[in-house]
């Protein structure tokens, strides 16, 4: 049940498709072992009232954070916040090359006994994607 969220600053909502970075994050961590697909969450919020480094309002930022449910190894979870990292680093590439954004990713984890799940969305998958 990894859930990723996206913070994002007010001033990249034109400069970004933070729709195609969602989908970015979502496709590379169902192609990733340790997220399992049916689980895997991924919104964006975008934040209004910020301020960066020198205060010039041009500075952008995207904060990706990453809770998925405890029991990893800290190589495997290393491993799974750097493939997402490269991932959003290579969609925010042509952004990168024009504007000031600042770039971070924060994994934890998510105490199982602290954190009740239920849901239905296995039950509409697919055959192919019950077992995952």
């Amino acid at each position: 049940m990894p859930h990723f969220h996206v913070e994002y600053s007010g001033n990249l909502e034109d400069r970004i498709d933070m729709a195609g970075l969602c989908e970015c994050i979502r496709s590379t961590a169902a192609e990733i072992d340790t997220f399992p697909m049916p689980g895997i969450r991924v919104r964006a919020t975008r934040v209004d009232h910020y301020s960066i480094a020198d205060g010039n309002p041009d500075h952008g930022f995207i904060d990706i954070s990453i809770r998925l449910r405890a029991g990893r190894s800290d190589e495997v979870k290393q491993d799974a916040a750097q493939q997402i990292f490269e991932a959003a680093k290579a969609y925010l590439a042509p952004a990168f090359s024009q504007y000031s954004i600042a770039l971070s990713l924060e994994m934890r984890d998510i105490d199982p006994d602290l954190s009740p799940k239920t849901g239905t969305i296995r039950d509409h998958l697919g055959p192919s994607t019950q077992e995952t």
